[in-house]
């Protein structure tokens, strides 16, 4: 069952939404600019080891968590388990406890 959502709710979720979108564009142009300049420092320093490999691959893995959130493709966490969980959370609150 859809919530019926008024203007104002559907304009802030989408308000929301395209902010999220705008993060993860700011964080991957964060990521293209710096890791140059990381991989530049690692050959004029010590180029018998590339550890910057480690560094593209950490961030990587966040960037990539990241973009996932924000086009919502989540495949554990998602909207649906949200509301799962929210109306779980809610049954159990609304039920008598008997000691």
């Amino acid at each position: 069952m859809e919530p019926n959502y008024t203007e104002a709710e559907r304009y802030y979720e989408a308000q929301k939404k395209v902010k999220e979108i705008r993060g993860f564009y700011g964080h991957l142009t964060v990521y293209l600019l710096c890791n140059p300049i990381v991989i530049v420092v690692n050959l004029m320093t010590s180029p018998g080891y590339l550890w910057f490999i480690w560094c593209l691959l950490g961030w990587g893995v966040g960037l990539i968590s990241h973009g996932l959130k924000a086009f919502e493709f989540s495949p554990f966490f998602n909207k649906e388990w949200e509301e799962r969980k929210i109306r779980e959370i809610l049954e159990k609150e609304n039920k008598p406890t008997w000691k």
